[in-house]
Protein backbone atom coordinates (compact mmCIF):
# COMPACT_ATOMS: atom_id res chain seq x y z
CA UNK A 1 0.00 0.00 0.00
CA UNK A 2 1.30 3.36 -1.08
CA UNK A 3 1.91 6.24 1.20
CA UNK A 4 1.98 9.81 -0.74
CA UNK A 5 2.38 13.49 0.99
CA UNK A 6 0.37 16.53 -0.69
CA UNK A 7 1.76 19.97 0.76
CA UNK A 8 -0.21 23.22 0.22
CA UNK A 9 1.16 25.01 -2.63
CA UNK A 10 -0.93 28.38 -1.88
CA UNK A 11 -0.28 29.46 -5.00
CA UNK A 12 -3.26 29.74 -7.46
CA UNK A 13 -4.30 27.05 -10.20
CA UNK A 14 -4.15 27.95 -13.98
CA UNK A 15 -4.18 26.69 -17.09
CA UNK A 16 -5.74 24.20 -19.21
CA UNK A 17 -5.75 20.08 -18.80
CA UNK A 18 -8.09 17.48 -19.81
CA UNK A 19 -9.00 14.19 -18.17
CA UNK A 20 -8.84 10.54 -18.93
CA UNK A 21 -12.16 8.81 -21.04
CA UNK A 22 -15.43 8.62 -19.03
CA UNK A 23 -15.46 5.08 -16.95
CA UNK A 24 -19.13 4.43 -17.64
CA UNK A 25 -19.30 5.00 -21.40
CA UNK A 26 -15.81 2.71 -21.72
CA UNK A 27 -17.10 -0.12 -19.72
CA UNK A 28 -20.45 -0.11 -22.15
CA UNK A 29 -18.80 0.84 -24.96
CA UNK A 30 -16.62 -2.77 -24.73
CA UNK A 31 -19.44 -4.43 -23.70
CA UNK A 32 -22.12 -3.59 -26.81
CA UNK A 33 -18.64 -4.16 -29.36
CA UNK A 34 -18.64 -7.56 -27.53
CA UNK A 35 -22.26 -7.83 -28.65
CA UNK A 36 -22.27 -6.21 -31.75
CA UNK A 37 -21.74 -7.64 -34.97
CA UNK A 38 -18.43 -6.00 -36.72
CA UNK A 39 -15.53 -4.22 -35.38
CA UNK A 40 -16.06 -1.56 -32.99
CA UNK A 41 -12.89 1.21 -32.37
CA UNK A 42 -12.98 2.97 -29.20
CA UNK A 43 -11.09 6.01 -29.42
CA UNK A 44 -10.56 7.82 -25.70
CA UNK A 45 -10.82 4.15 -23.90
CA UNK A 46 -10.50 4.59 -20.14
CA UNK A 47 -7.06 3.03 -19.71
CA UNK A 48 -7.78 2.29 -15.73
CA UNK A 49 -7.92 -1.01 -13.34
CA UNK A 50 -11.57 -0.87 -14.00
CA UNK A 51 -11.91 -0.78 -17.19
CA UNK A 52 -9.30 -2.87 -18.10
CA UNK A 53 -11.20 -5.32 -16.39
CA UNK A 54 -13.71 -5.45 -18.41
CA UNK A 55 -11.44 -6.27 -21.57
CA UNK A 56 -10.66 -9.10 -19.87
CA UNK A 57 -13.60 -10.66 -18.78
CA UNK A 58 -14.70 -10.13 -22.26
CA UNK A 59 -11.60 -11.56 -23.79
CA UNK A 60 -12.47 -15.17 -21.66
CA UNK A 61 -15.89 -15.02 -23.13
CA UNK A 62 -14.20 -15.29 -26.11
CA UNK A 63 -14.23 -11.71 -28.05
CA UNK A 64 -11.10 -10.66 -29.73
CA UNK A 65 -9.95 -7.28 -28.28
CA UNK A 66 -6.94 -5.50 -29.63
CA UNK A 67 -5.76 -2.22 -27.60
CA UNK A 68 -2.85 0.43 -28.12
CA UNK A 69 -3.25 3.13 -25.73
CA UNK A 70 -6.65 4.49 -25.13
CA UNK A 71 -7.43 2.94 -28.65
CA UNK A 72 -9.19 -0.37 -28.89
CA UNK A 73 -10.86 -2.24 -31.68
CA UNK A 74 -13.42 -4.91 -30.12
CA UNK A 75 -14.37 -7.63 -32.89
CA UNK A 76 -17.53 -8.47 -32.25
CA UNK A 77 -19.67 -11.46 -33.82
CA UNK A 78 -22.95 -10.86 -31.93
CA UNK A 79 -23.94 -11.97 -28.62
CA UNK A 80 -24.41 -15.71 -29.47
CA UNK A 81 -21.35 -16.23 -30.23
CA UNK A 82 -20.20 -14.95 -26.68
CA UNK A 83 -18.81 -18.82 -24.80
CA UNK A 84 -18.62 -20.38 -21.84
CA UNK A 85 -15.35 -19.05 -19.72
CA UNK A 86 -12.68 -21.45 -18.77
CA UNK A 87 -11.95 -19.54 -15.73
CA UNK A 88 -13.46 -17.75 -13.19
CA UNK A 89 -14.41 -14.00 -14.28
CA UNK A 90 -12.14 -11.49 -12.29
CA UNK A 91 -13.39 -7.98 -11.98
CA UNK A 92 -11.05 -6.70 -9.74
CA UNK A 93 -12.95 -3.92 -7.90
CA UNK A 94 -14.89 -2.93 -10.61
CA UNK A 95 -18.70 -2.88 -9.46
CA UNK A 96 -20.09 -1.51 -13.07
CA UNK A 97 -17.84 -5.09 -14.54
CA UNK A 98 -19.81 -7.03 -12.34
CA UNK A 99 -23.64 -5.85 -12.70
CA UNK A 100 -23.14 -5.31 -16.14
CA UNK A 101 -21.69 -8.55 -17.13
CA UNK A 102 -24.40 -10.23 -15.09
CA UNK A 103 -26.75 -9.17 -17.21
CA UNK A 104 -24.97 -10.37 -20.14
CA UNK A 105 -24.37 -13.84 -19.15
CA UNK A 106 -27.57 -14.48 -17.62
CA UNK A 107 -28.98 -14.70 -21.20
CA UNK A 108 -26.53 -16.76 -22.64
CA UNK A 109 -26.88 -21.08 -22.02
CA UNK A 110 -23.55 -21.70 -20.03
CA UNK A 111 -21.94 -22.00 -17.04
CA UNK A 112 -20.16 -18.48 -15.48
CA UNK A 113 -18.50 -17.04 -12.11
CA UNK A 114 -17.78 -13.29 -11.47
CA UNK A 115 -15.75 -12.46 -8.73
CA UNK A 116 -13.38 -9.50 -7.50
CA UNK A 117 -11.54 -8.38 -4.75
CA UNK A 118 -12.43 -8.34 -0.91
CA UNK A 119 -13.60 -5.10 -1.28
CA UNK A 120 -16.15 -5.86 -4.22
CA UNK A 121 -17.21 -9.11 -2.85
CA UNK A 122 -18.52 -7.59 0.31
CA UNK A 123 -20.84 -5.59 -2.02
CA UNK A 124 -24.61 -6.39 -2.87
CA UNK A 125 -25.22 -8.43 -6.35
CA UNK A 126 -28.69 -9.45 -5.18
CA UNK A 127 -30.13 -6.45 -6.51
CA UNK A 128 -28.98 -7.06 -9.97
CA UNK A 129 -29.46 -11.34 -9.64
CA UNK A 130 -33.17 -10.80 -8.16
CA UNK A 131 -35.12 -9.26 -11.43
CA UNK A 132 -32.98 -12.08 -13.28
CA UNK A 133 -33.88 -14.49 -11.76
CA UNK A 134 -37.29 -13.55 -12.67
CA UNK A 135 -36.33 -13.59 -15.94
CA UNK A 136 -35.07 -17.03 -15.68
CA UNK A 137 -31.50 -17.35 -14.51
CA UNK A 138 -30.02 -18.68 -12.33
CA UNK A 139 -27.87 -17.49 -9.04
CA UNK A 140 -25.65 -18.77 -6.30
CA UNK A 141 -23.07 -17.05 -4.09
CA UNK A 142 -22.59 -16.28 -0.38
CA UNK A 143 -25.54 -15.28 2.06
CA UNK A 144 -27.81 -16.80 -0.53
CA UNK A 145 -26.70 -15.02 -3.91
CA UNK A 146 -26.38 -11.67 -2.14
CA UNK A 147 -22.64 -11.35 -2.34
CA UNK A 148 -19.88 -12.49 -5.20
CA UNK A 149 -18.05 -14.95 -5.81
CA UNK A 150 -21.67 -15.20 -7.49
CA UNK A 151 -22.44 -18.50 -9.65
CA UNK A 152 -25.07 -17.49 -12.72
CA UNK A 153 -25.91 -20.40 -14.90
CA UNK A 154 -27.11 -18.89 -18.06
CA UNK A 155 -30.70 -19.53 -20.23
CA UNK A 156 -33.34 -18.12 -22.61
CA UNK A 157 -34.89 -15.55 -20.09
CA UNK A 158 -38.55 -14.30 -20.38
CA UNK A 159 -38.91 -10.89 -20.32
CA UNK A 160 -40.23 -8.74 -16.89
CA UNK A 161 -41.36 -5.10 -15.78
CA UNK A 162 -39.48 -4.42 -13.16
CA UNK A 163 -39.74 -1.61 -10.50
CA UNK A 164 -36.74 -1.01 -8.61
CA UNK A 165 -36.01 -0.25 -5.22
CA UNK A 166 -33.24 2.04 -6.49
CA UNK A 167 -32.05 4.80 -9.09
CA UNK A 168 -28.92 2.31 -10.38
CA UNK A 169 -27.47 2.82 -13.44
CA UNK A 170 -26.04 -0.34 -13.23
CA UNK A 171 -28.86 -2.61 -12.46
CA UNK A 172 -31.10 -0.75 -15.02
CA UNK A 173 -28.20 -1.53 -17.34
CA UNK A 174 -28.21 -5.25 -16.43
CA UNK A 175 -31.74 -5.73 -16.90
CA UNK A 176 -31.42 -3.73 -20.35
CA UNK A 177 -28.34 -5.91 -21.22
CA UNK A 178 -30.70 -8.95 -21.16
CA UNK A 179 -33.60 -8.00 -22.55
CA UNK A 180 -31.56 -7.17 -25.78
CA UNK A 181 -31.63 -11.12 -25.81
CA UNK A 182 -34.89 -11.67 -24.75
CA UNK A 183 -38.06 -11.97 -26.89
CA UNK A 184 -40.63 -9.73 -25.83
CA UNK A 185 -40.63 -6.48 -23.83
CA UNK A 186 -38.12 -6.09 -20.82
CA UNK A 187 -39.31 -3.09 -18.74
CA UNK A 188 -37.42 -0.79 -15.78
CA UNK A 189 -38.98 1.53 -14.13
CA UNK A 190 -37.16 3.50 -11.39
CA UNK A 191 -37.80 6.02 -8.33
CA UNK A 192 -35.38 8.15 -9.65
CA UNK A 193 -33.33 9.27 -13.07
CA UNK A 194 -30.11 7.34 -13.15
CA UNK A 195 -27.98 7.95 -15.67
CA UNK A 196 -28.44 7.37 -19.34
CA UNK A 197 -25.55 6.11 -21.12
CA UNK A 198 -26.61 2.61 -21.78
CA UNK A 199 -29.75 3.79 -23.61
CA UNK A 200 -27.54 6.31 -25.93
CA UNK A 201 -25.27 3.08 -26.43
CA UNK A 202 -27.77 0.70 -27.66
CA UNK A 203 -29.24 3.63 -29.80
CA UNK A 204 -25.49 4.24 -31.02
CA UNK A 205 -24.97 0.57 -31.35
CA UNK A 206 -28.37 0.32 -33.76
CA UNK A 207 -30.45 -0.87 -31.38
CA UNK A 208 -33.70 0.83 -29.89
CA UNK A 209 -34.68 1.51 -26.58
CA UNK A 210 -37.73 3.26 -25.50
CA UNK A 211 -37.39 5.78 -22.68
CA UNK A 212 -40.38 8.08 -20.42
CA UNK A 213 -38.69 9.57 -17.50
CA UNK A 214 -38.39 6.79 -15.49
CA UNK A 215 -39.57 3.87 -17.67
CA UNK A 216 -37.22 1.99 -19.63
CA UNK A 217 -38.05 -0.54 -22.33
CA UNK A 218 -36.27 -2.84 -25.16
CA UNK A 219 -37.96 -5.22 -27.28
CA UNK A 220 -35.51 -8.42 -28.14
CA UNK A 221 -33.82 -9.80 -29.83
CA UNK A 222 -32.10 -7.15 -31.36
CA UNK A 223 -29.02 -7.41 -33.15
CA UNK A 224 -26.67 -4.92 -33.22
CA UNK A 225 -24.05 -3.12 -35.45
CA UNK A 226 -20.56 -2.46 -34.83
CA UNK A 227 -19.64 1.32 -34.72
CA UNK A 228 -16.66 4.21 -33.71
CA UNK A 229 -16.98 5.41 -29.96
CA UNK A 230 -15.38 8.88 -28.92
CA UNK A 231 -15.23 8.20 -25.17
CA UNK A 232 -15.46 12.04 -23.36
CA UNK A 233 -13.50 13.35 -20.66
CA UNK A 234 -14.97 11.60 -17.38
CA UNK A 235 -16.78 14.36 -15.58
CA UNK A 236 -16.19 12.52 -12.49
CA UNK A 237 -12.68 12.48 -12.77
CA UNK A 238 -12.90 16.06 -13.99
CA UNK A 239 -14.72 17.08 -10.31
CA UNK A 240 -11.36 16.83 -8.66
CA UNK A 241 -9.67 19.48 -10.57
CA UNK A 242 -13.30 21.84 -10.71
CA UNK A 243 -12.83 21.29 -6.61
CA UNK A 244 -9.29 22.47 -6.59
CA UNK A 245 -10.31 25.36 -9.05
CA UNK A 246 -12.80 26.46 -6.91
CA UNK A 247 -11.68 26.32 -3.42
CA UNK A 248 -8.12 27.88 -4.58
CA UNK A 249 -7.96 31.87 -4.55
CA UNK A 250 -6.83 33.41 -7.67
CA UNK A 251 -7.44 30.09 -9.59
CA UNK A 252 -8.39 29.72 -13.43
CA UNK A 253 -8.71 26.22 -14.96
CA UNK A 254 -9.99 25.29 -18.37
CA UNK A 255 -11.05 21.12 -18.34
CA UNK A 256 -11.23 20.09 -22.39
CA UNK A 257 -13.59 17.85 -23.61
CA UNK A 258 -15.82 17.26 -20.15
CA UNK A 259 -19.16 14.75 -21.17
CA UNK A 260 -21.96 16.91 -19.44
CA UNK A 261 -24.48 14.70 -19.90
CA UNK A 262 -27.73 15.86 -17.40
CA UNK A 263 -27.73 12.64 -15.73
CA UNK A 264 -24.11 12.86 -14.61
CA UNK A 265 -24.53 17.16 -14.36
CA UNK A 266 -25.36 17.31 -10.20
CA UNK A 267 -22.39 18.22 -9.00
CA UNK A 268 -21.88 21.26 -11.19
CA UNK A 269 -25.44 22.26 -10.31
CA UNK A 270 -24.42 21.71 -7.05
CA UNK A 271 -21.77 24.01 -7.01
CA UNK A 272 -23.26 26.76 -8.96
CA UNK A 273 -25.78 26.69 -6.05
CA UNK A 274 -23.19 27.56 -3.38
CA UNK A 275 -22.16 30.31 -5.78
CA UNK A 276 -19.17 28.91 -7.90
CA UNK A 277 -18.25 30.05 -11.23
CA UNK A 278 -18.13 27.61 -14.01
CA UNK A 279 -18.62 28.39 -16.97
CA UNK A 280 -19.52 25.98 -20.07
CA UNK A 281 -18.04 26.40 -23.79
CA UNK A 282 -17.37 24.89 -26.92
CA UNK A 283 -20.78 22.54 -26.73
CA UNK A 284 -21.02 19.88 -29.18
CA UNK A 285 -22.27 16.23 -29.44
CA UNK A 286 -19.56 13.61 -29.52
CA UNK A 287 -20.60 10.03 -29.95
CA UNK A 288 -24.38 10.94 -29.04
CA UNK A 289 -22.73 12.24 -25.71
CA UNK A 290 -23.11 15.81 -25.09
CA UNK A 291 -19.30 17.51 -24.26
CA UNK A 292 -17.94 20.87 -23.34
CA UNK A 293 -15.45 23.00 -22.02
CA UNK A 294 -15.32 23.82 -18.33
CA UNK A 295 -14.15 26.81 -17.35
CA UNK A 296 -13.84 27.33 -13.45
CA UNK A 297 -13.00 30.30 -11.73
CA UNK A 298 -12.47 30.90 -7.93
CA UNK A 299 -15.01 32.33 -6.13
CA UNK A 300 -16.47 32.34 -2.20
CA UNK A 301 -18.74 29.49 -1.60
CA UNK A 302 -21.75 29.62 0.53
CA UNK A 303 -23.41 26.45 1.89
CA UNK A 304 -26.64 24.73 0.22
CA UNK A 305 -28.84 21.58 0.58
CA UNK A 306 -28.87 18.76 -1.88
CA UNK A 307 -31.21 15.74 -1.80
CA UNK A 308 -33.55 13.91 -4.24
CA UNK A 309 -33.31 14.08 -7.49
CA UNK A 310 -30.24 15.64 -7.82
CA UNK A 311 -28.10 12.76 -5.78
CA UNK A 312 -28.33 9.72 -8.40
CA UNK A 313 -26.63 12.50 -11.11
CA UNK A 314 -23.73 13.60 -8.64
CA UNK A 315 -23.68 9.99 -6.00
CA UNK A 316 -19.71 9.77 -7.38
CA UNK A 317 -19.02 13.20 -6.63
CA UNK A 318 -20.32 13.42 -3.08
CA UNK A 319 -16.83 13.13 -1.35
CA UNK A 320 -15.54 15.60 -2.92
CA UNK A 321 -18.77 18.03 -2.73
CA UNK A 322 -17.96 17.41 1.05
CA UNK A 323 -14.65 18.85 1.05
CA UNK A 324 -16.29 21.44 -1.08
CA UNK A 325 -18.99 22.14 1.49
CA UNK A 326 -16.44 22.33 3.97
CA UNK A 327 -14.80 25.41 2.54
CA UNK A 328 -18.37 27.06 2.38
CA UNK A 329 -19.80 29.54 4.73
CA UNK A 330 -22.88 28.17 6.64
CA UNK A 331 -24.14 24.66 6.96
CA UNK A 332 -24.40 21.91 4.07
CA UNK A 333 -26.91 19.01 4.57
CA UNK A 334 -26.80 16.15 2.32
CA UNK A 335 -29.56 13.69 2.21
CA UNK A 336 -31.07 10.86 0.37
CA UNK A 337 -27.69 9.25 -0.47
CA UNK A 338 -27.93 5.93 0.96
CA UNK A 339 -26.28 4.76 -2.11
CA UNK A 340 -23.12 5.49 -0.97
CA UNK A 341 -23.15 2.66 1.76
CA UNK A 342 -22.65 0.10 -0.84
CA UNK A 343 -19.87 1.67 -2.87
CA UNK A 344 -16.33 0.90 -3.17
CA UNK A 345 -16.94 1.54 0.64
CA UNK A 346 -19.16 2.87 2.59
CA UNK A 347 -18.65 6.59 1.22
CA UNK A 348 -20.60 7.80 4.10
CA UNK A 349 -18.31 6.84 6.97
CA UNK A 350 -15.27 6.84 5.53
CA UNK A 351 -15.50 10.46 4.31
CA UNK A 352 -17.08 11.35 7.30
CA UNK A 353 -13.79 9.38 8.99
CA UNK A 354 -11.41 10.76 7.09
CA UNK A 355 -11.96 14.18 6.93
CA UNK A 356 -13.16 14.62 10.63
CA UNK A 357 -9.02 13.51 10.57
CA UNK A 358 -8.47 17.05 8.66
CA UNK A 359 -9.83 19.08 11.15
CA UNK A 360 -13.50 19.42 9.46
CA UNK A 361 -16.82 19.63 11.50
CA UNK A 362 -18.60 16.89 9.61
CA UNK A 363 -21.34 14.49 11.33
CA UNK A 364 -22.66 11.13 9.95
CA UNK A 365 -26.10 10.61 9.17
CA UNK A 366 -28.42 7.55 8.23
CA UNK A 367 -28.43 8.46 4.44
CA UNK A 368 -25.86 11.26 4.38
CA UNK A 369 -24.23 13.69 6.37
CA UNK A 370 -24.04 17.71 7.47
CA UNK A 371 -20.76 19.56 6.96
CA UNK A 372 -20.38 22.54 8.87
CA UNK A 373 -18.02 25.10 6.62
CA UNK A 374 -15.66 26.79 7.37
CA UNK A 375 -13.94 28.66 4.89
CA UNK A 376 -11.48 31.10 6.87
CA UNK A 377 -9.82 28.50 8.62
CA UNK A 378 -7.06 26.18 7.75
CA UNK A 379 -7.54 22.60 7.91
CA UNK A 380 -4.95 20.72 9.68
CA UNK A 381 -3.77 17.97 7.66
CA UNK A 382 -2.64 14.75 9.17
CA UNK A 383 -2.37 11.12 8.31
CA UNK A 384 -5.25 9.73 6.28
CA UNK A 385 -6.49 6.23 4.74
CA UNK A 386 -8.04 6.10 1.20
CA UNK A 387 -9.49 2.74 2.14
CA UNK A 388 -8.81 1.17 -1.07
CA UNK A 389 -11.67 3.89 -2.74
CA UNK A 390 -9.99 5.76 -5.73
CA UNK A 391 -12.33 8.55 -5.05
CA UNK A 392 -11.78 9.21 -1.36
CA UNK A 393 -7.78 8.71 -2.78
CA UNK A 394 -8.28 12.02 -4.56
CA UNK A 395 -10.80 13.82 -2.97
CA UNK A 396 -8.30 13.83 0.36
CA UNK A 397 -5.11 15.15 -1.87
CA UNK A 398 -7.21 18.13 -3.04
CA UNK A 399 -8.26 18.92 0.38
CA UNK A 400 -4.21 18.84 0.97
CA UNK A 401 -4.54 22.51 -0.30
CA UNK A 402 -7.16 23.91 2.00
CA UNK A 403 -4.77 22.08 5.31
CA UNK A 404 -2.11 23.87 7.61
CA UNK A 405 0.25 20.49 7.63
CA UNK A 406 0.80 18.23 5.05
CA UNK A 407 -1.99 15.13 4.18
CA UNK A 408 -0.28 11.46 3.90
CA UNK A 409 -2.60 9.72 1.84
CA UNK A 410 -2.06 5.95 3.13
CA UNK A 411 -3.43 3.90 -0.12
CA UNK A 412 -3.09 7.18 -2.38
CA UNK A 413 -2.39 4.15 -5.47
CA UNK A 414 -5.89 3.48 -5.30
CA UNK A 415 -6.37 6.39 -8.03
CA UNK A 416 -5.06 3.87 -10.76
CA UNK A 417 -8.48 2.14 -10.37
CA UNK A 418 -10.43 5.45 -12.71
CA UNK A 419 -7.11 8.18 -13.16
CA UNK A 420 -3.75 6.95 -14.32
CA UNK A 421 -1.95 9.94 -14.04
CA UNK A 422 -3.77 11.79 -11.73
CA UNK A 423 -0.68 12.46 -9.19
CA UNK A 424 1.34 13.68 -12.02
CA UNK A 425 -1.03 15.94 -13.38
CA UNK A 426 -2.11 17.07 -9.58
CA UNK A 427 1.73 17.97 -8.99
CA UNK A 428 2.04 20.05 -12.04
CA UNK A 429 -1.05 21.78 -11.19
CA UNK A 430 0.09 22.67 -7.88
CA UNK A 431 3.40 22.76 -7.70
CA UNK A 432 4.41 24.43 -10.86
Amino acid sequence: MSVREYRRSGKPVTGEISVPGDKSISHRAAIFGAMAEGVTVIDGFLTGEDCLHTLSCLRQLGVEIEREGDRVLVHGRGYEALKEPADVLDVGNSGTTMRLLTGLVAARPFYSVLSGDRSLNSRPMDRVARPLSQMGAKFYGRAGGKYAPLTVIGSRLQPIRYISPVASAQVKSALLLAGLQTEGVTEVVEPEPSRDHTERMIQAFGGRVETDGRHHRVIGPQRLTATRIKVPGDPSSAAFFIALAALTPGSRLVIRNVCINPTRAGFIEALKRMGADIRTGNKREVGGEPVADLDVRYAPLSATEIAGEIVPSMIDEIPVFALVAARAQGRTVIRDAGELKVKETNRIKTVVGELKKLGVRIEETTDGMIIDGEPDRLMTGGEVDAHGDHRLAMMLAVASQACEDPVLVHGADAVSVSFPGFSELFAALTQK
